[in-house]
């Protein structure tokens, strides 16, 4: 089977970009499951209930998070009754909503999304390790589901390279958001789980990693705030992969996916 992942949605320009784009990859790839990471969708902070709905009225199947999922107060709420909307799995126990998911997939298959969050230079929640441990250990890939995506949204590489790893032959994909920066080291690592240490954005790559310059130049150079981070308001580039499994659940094929905007385009075929 064939999933579709997009990288971090940052603001409007990655909202218009994905609308714009995303029917077209589906038409082109017929991707049987589309997963995209929301968390800086609503002005660079967090998400809303309005802008799920219009995601999955694209035809997205499952929306990712991060370390931005509470800045809209409304999600507190909205995410404790919408399954497809999810927050990293290591997050305390209490906290609402759901860190993984098996979910229907085109031809009565299933897929199985996990997310967990890195501690390296990120909040100390639980061991994201651990986290994935104990999700993996309710499913067999190839046996009770078709196809498990592992997103680590994190912002050491390292970590999400020894995620990676630590899955290895148990996971369909092991994917890092949080950087916003797509990587070039997409592969399928030696017992069969395709690998990207991070998706990149959708949003406009002329910015500071999806914000417009100015506050953070400002920042970088006089060490105090102007203001607010704003999101770039350009065309926006939509990132991500397509990953490809055999029978077994495991990789056969992992390509990376840039159209629109400033980058270099990247489709692949069907």
């Amino acid at each position: 089977m064939k999933v579709l992942y997009l990288g971090d949605i940052v603001g409007r320009s990655g909202r218009d970009a994905v609308a714009r784009h995303l029917p077209e990859l589906r038409a082109k790839l017929a991707p049987d499951f589309v997963v995209v990471n929301g968390e800086n969708s609503a002005g660079g902070f967090g998400i809303t209930e309005k802008i799920c709905e219009q995601l999955f009225t694209l035809g997205v199947d499952c929306i990712t998070t991060g370390n931005h999922v509470w800045d809209q107060s409304e999600t507190i709420a909205h995410i404790a009754n919408e399954p497809r909307l999810f927050r990293p799995a290591n997050f305390p126990p209490g906290t609402p909503g759901r860190g993984a998911g098996t979910f229907p997939a085109k031809g009565g298959r299933k897929v199985v999304v996990i997310q967990v969050m890195g501690r390296t230079f990120m909040d100390p929640l639980d061991d994201p390790f651990a986290a994935v441990q104990a999700e993996l250990a309710k499913v067999r890939l190839g046996a009770t589901v078709d196809f498990v995506l592992i997103d680590i949204h994190a912002e050491a590489t390292s970590e999400k390279a020894a995620m990676g790893h630590f899955a290895d032959g148990r996971a369909s994909l092991v994917a890092g958001t949080h950087s916003h920066v797509p990587t070039a080291d997409a592969q399928i690592l030696p017992k069969g789980t395709a690998f990207q240490t991070d998706l990149g954005m959708c949003g406009d790559y002329n910015s500071v990693i999806g914000m417009d310059p100015a506050e953070p130049l400002h920042r970088f150079t006089r060490k105090v705030s102007k203001g607010r981070f704003t999101p770039a308001e350009g065309e926006g580039t939509v990132c991500g992969t397509l990953v490809e499994t055999g029978a077994n659940g495991l990789a056969v094929r992992i390509e990376p996916v840039r159209v629109g905007g400033r980058l270099k385009p990247s489709i692949p075929a069907a």
